[in-house]
């Protein structure tokens, strides 16, 4: 068996901290064996809280214990191969097992913890940690279903829809299309049985349509979109921010496939539904189920302004985006809402303007934007319209976009 870069960084580091392994275990209140385990590569992943103590306790950060967020390219086969084994494994097909750190299982709360752990990871960008504990958080869920029953199960197979679509969100960064359909497909069914199936179909079906509009299957997109959306719509006094949410996310999705369709008037309504909704929210938020509020609803307008070609008023949007109000909006959704006024700006040949926007969606989100495209392909730009000598920081800039 290869060693995984883990085992062979907890062993190294131990070593530099002067630790036993009996002493690592102490400190980070984790079992000898399961630190032992790890460092002869015989565990594939871990749990977000193992991570987590393991790293407190020799004091790094979780992306240093895991050998450092590496770009697509840098992601092992085997450490995709253990995300597909947990999407697609399951005792209901012969011959195919779960697998984790050990047999036991979890306790609700524990299993809540470690899919909001997870969810943490994916929003931060942090793909290394991510692809290293959500194969051991999609089955913790599902044995907590196998093992429940009445409330607790219905709440197990929510923990289980969200853990299903972080591997959609998770496979479908790293361009992994199909295995995104089958985990956002596996959500949608979690979902059903959960204790909120209205919502957390809802929210499935917006991952699947996110995976159509990948797959360049735009229309299908939009209307699975849509129909989820009006099911879900909030009445006009209907002040819930999880429905709202869900609500508005599904109308961006479908105003994305519709503008990659070129009907940027159908995608015009669609987002002013869906800024009408967030002005009734009066708040942003950011949740498992969805992010949405004023501040969203507004950079979704710049990104519409980005693809129906209309450069000029994108910049001008940019100028007049509100302040977050009463939460929050993710670093990773700043991020790659600076890439739409970046490309604005690349576009009209405002070259330091989107620079300055490259750099600031660099630093919100440093890991997540080395998996944007887009960020690439405006840097890309950028570069073949620069003197010959560009300088040390804009090639920094580059490197990090992968570039160079």
């Amino acid at each position: 068996m290869t060693a995984s870069p883990i085992s062979e960084n907890l062993a190294r580091i131990r070593k530099a901290r002067d630790l036993s392994q009996e002493q690592l275990a102490e400190k980070s209140g984790l079992g000898v064996d399961t630190v032992s385990r790890i460092e002869q590569g015989t565990r594939a992943s871990s749990r977000p809280a193992t991570l987590h103590r393991l790293a407190h306790a020799l004091d790094v950060t979780v992306e240093k214990l895991l050998g450092g967020t590496p770009d697509k390219a840098g992601i092992a086969a085997g450490e995709v191969a253990s995300l597909r084994k947990a999407i697609t494994a399951g005792d209901h097909i012969p011959g195919l097992t779960d697998f984790a750190e050990s047999a036991e299982t979890v306790s609700l709360k524990a299993a809540e913890r470690s899919a909001h752990n997870a969810w943490r990871a994916y929003v931060d960008g942090h793909h290394a940690e991510l692809l290293h504990a959500l194969p051991v958080v999609l089955v913790d869920a599902r044995r907590l279903v196998r093992a429940t029953a009445g409330f607790e199960q219905a709440a197990a197979h929510r923990v289980l829809s969200t853990a299903y679509r972080l591997g959609a969100g998770l496979a479908g960064r790293l361009e992994l299309d199909d295995l995104a359909w089958t985990s956002a497909e596996l959500a949608l069914r979690a979902a059903a049985h959960s204790d909120a199936p209205d919502i957390e179909s809802a929210v499935s079906l917006r991952y699947l349509a996110w995976t159509l509009i990948r797959q360049g299957r735009e229309s299908e997109a939009e209307q699975v979109a849509v129909k989820a959306a009006e099911k879900i719509q909030p009445g006009m006094l209907d002040r819930d921010p999880a429905r709202a949410g869900v609500f508005g996310n599904l109308l961006f999705n479908a105003a994305t496939a519709a503008l990659r369709t070129g009907n940027a008037d159908r995608a015009e309504d669609l987002l002013a539904e869906a800024q009408a909704a967030a002005v009734r929210a009066r708040s942003d938020s950011a949740s498992e189920a969805a992010i949405f509020g004023p501040r969203v609803a507004a950079l979704q307008q710049i990104e519409r302004a980005v693809r129906a070609g209309d450069p000029e008023l994108a910049l001008r949007l940019a100028g007049s985006v509100p302040e977050v109000r009463g939460g929050e909006v993710p670093a990773f959704w700043e991020s790659g809402h600076r890439l739409m006024p970046a490309s604005a700006a690349a576009e009209l040949r405002r070259d330091r303007e989107a620079l300055r926007y490259l750099v600031e969606a660099r630093d919100l989100a440093p890991d997540w934007v080395r998996y944007q495209p887009l960020g690439a392909t405006i840097m890309e730009h950028l570069l073949d319209r620069a003197p010959r000598r560009f300088g040390t920081r804009l090639g920094e800039l580059a490197a990090h976009y992968g570039i160079c």
